[in-house]
């Protein structure tokens, strides 16, 4: 089954007797029977043991632990629930955790209420001694505050499980570089082996022969399927068919390359195209569309955020994929940017249906390549790097706003998109050049700067928020 499960676990004490325990399990049932209604398709939450113990804590945060379907818990105090029995259980669990401050009743029944009532229903202190615990041991954690039933508690609740679910991805992923990162570059290097020890990435390097050599078993009907799955989703706009039908074959080669080797996301870069005559472009666009991650020039880093953040806004609406930044509309008090890169900016960004047209490249030497060419969406989005600086990783988020293109560029031949950043231009861009912000980044119109910082939190990650 899928990675999407979240365990739900409630605090209490065994002082107040068997009658209060039975009642607090009852109460916990329809919680997570509510809640599991709610965020059907999103996640699926099941209860653990109520803990009273150390023993029972333990337990609970072993089973969350070592279950592979398990990509985070919910933690709930409905009465008081004495801390120390905690401690030994929280260490033992390393997967996202939500504190979730609510209670049973939304309501005080003002008329009858009574001590007995006072016991049972006492998370404003049981929660405060397990908040507590969690900030003396510095356990990474989100904590939600308000009735469990409530419109905006619930949608806290399912964007924890987007973020846990991508932190649990983010564990599995493999990335495939097609070669190493573009030759005198910094910003897309980075230490592999700690990004493995933070994140749980396997980058491997692959010689671009060995896809090649997959590609030049691809049969014709099988390029001849790839193409008719272009026709039916883009407007043909060429008359090099050859061209198209030469990325159809690159993207049949790479889906069985992923296939067979678990990939999320890859990398490539036109200085190591050797074997084939063009630089993926409808390929990679067309992948991505289909959630596996991308960075150009060997950026490994960023193809693994963009597959995380893909993942992460799978459930969501709106765009999430790889851009690069190029070049600005310096007009005063109207700044803009132009995003694109030379072919590979992602489908789900195209504010109609894309066309596809073949053109000469002017890099890598070698023949003209198809790409897919439209003009980008519009609305409030996330753009997002990640940058290696040496004894840390730093993932830099900035509030910036897709906007339609002032005029036509006719003689642009890739996908664009503009933006404008927050709070302006002069503060935006330069916070994001003295935090050292790459020009690769992911953009999201889907994920908040909220849903980055989360994840930045849970991967202990160094965090600048910009905007």
């Amino acid at each position: 089954m899928a990675a999407d499960k979240i365990y739900f676990i409630v605090g209490s004490q065994d002082l107040y007797g068997e009658e209060c325990l039975k009642q607090v399990a009852a109460d916990a049932e329809e919680m997570v029977k509510f809640l599991g209604e709610k965020l059907k398709g999103n996640a699926r939450i099941e209860l653990l043991p109520t803990v009273v113990t150390s023993d029972t804590c333990i337990q609970d945060m072993r089973k969350a632990q070592c279950d592979d379907e398990c990509v985070g818990v919910i933690t709930w105090m409905h009465t008081f629930s004495p801390a120390k029995m905690w401690i030994k259980g929280l260490q033992e669990l390393r997967k996202p955790l939500l504190h979730l401050h609510t209670q049973a009743n939304e309501k005080l029944p003002y008329d009858d209420i009574d001590m007995d009532f006072m016991n049972l229903n006492q998370a404003a202190h049981g929660d405060r001694e397990y908040g507590f615990i969690l900030a003396r041991m510095g356990v990474p954690h989100e904590t939600v505050a308000g009735f469990y039933k409530h419109d905006k508690v619930v949608e806290k609740i399912g964007k924890f499980a987007d973020v846990a679910k991508a932190v649990a991805f983010s564990h599995s992923l493999q990335i495939a570089t097609f070669g190493n990162n573009m030759r005198d570059v910094a910003v897309t290097g980075g230490d592999k082996v700690e990004s493995q020890i933070v994140y749980g990435w396997e980058t491997r390097y692959y010689a671009v022969g060995e896809l090649v050599n997959i590609i030049n078993n691809v049969t014709d009907k099988e390029i001849e399927d790839q193409y008719n799955e272009y026709t039916a989703n883009y407007t043909v706009a060429t008359d090099n068919i050859d061209a198209v039908k030469e990325q159809a074959k690159y993207e049949v080669g790479l889906k069985k390359f992923i296939k067979e080797h678990n990939i999320g996301a890859f990398t490539d870069t036109f200085q190591d195209l050797h074997g084939l005559r063009q630089l993926p472009g409808i390929a990679a666009q067309d992948l991505m569309g289909k959630g596996i991650g991308f960075g150009p020039e060997g950026d490994y880093k960023i193809a693994a955020m963009s597959a995380i953040l893909m993942k992460m806004a799978e459930s969501r609406k709106g765009a999430t994929g790889f851009i690069e930044d190029y070049t600005y509309d310096l007009t005063e008090g109207q700044e803009l940017e132009l995003a694109s890169h030379m072919l590979e900016v992602p489908v789900s960004f195209a504010a109609g249906k894309p066309e596809i047209q073949v053109h000469p490249l002017g890099i890598g030497g070698k023949e003209d390549p198809a790409r897919l060419v439209f003009d980008g969406i519009t609305g409030d989005a996330v753009q997002v790097t990640m940058v290696d600086m040496g004894d840390r990783f730093r993932i830099i988020c900035a509030d910036i706003e897709l906007v339609k293109q002032p005029k036509p560029m006719p003689k642009l031949p890739v996908a664009r998109i503009m933006f404008r950043h927050k709070p302006d231009f002069e503060r935006g861009t330069a916070a994001w050049c003295e935090a050292g912000g790459a020009h690769h980044a992911v953009v999201s119109t889907a994920l908040t700067r909220e849903d980055i910082a989360a994840f930045a939190k849970y991967t202990g990650s160094e965090f600048i928020a910009i905007g």
